[in-house]
């Protein structure tokens, strides 16, 4: 089961707006602001287990 394609020359890659810089400042906006929710999120979780636990609920 060997693949159809041969060689590589002509071979080309195309990449969705890889131009334009404000597609890229969007995607790294979006990840910046996930990875802090995901911080608050946490943060806010943890401080209400711990909370839970020092007044002697499980």
């Amino acid at each position: 089961m060997g693949s159809p394609i041969s060689t590589w020359e002509g071979a080309s890659a195309y990449y969705t707006s890889a131009g334009s810089g404000g597609v890229l400042m969007f995607w790294l906006a979006l990840a910046v602001v996930a990875v802090i929710g995901a911080i608050v999120h946490t943060s806010l979780h943890e401080d209400k287990s711990a909370t839970a636990v020092r007044n002697g609920h499980r």
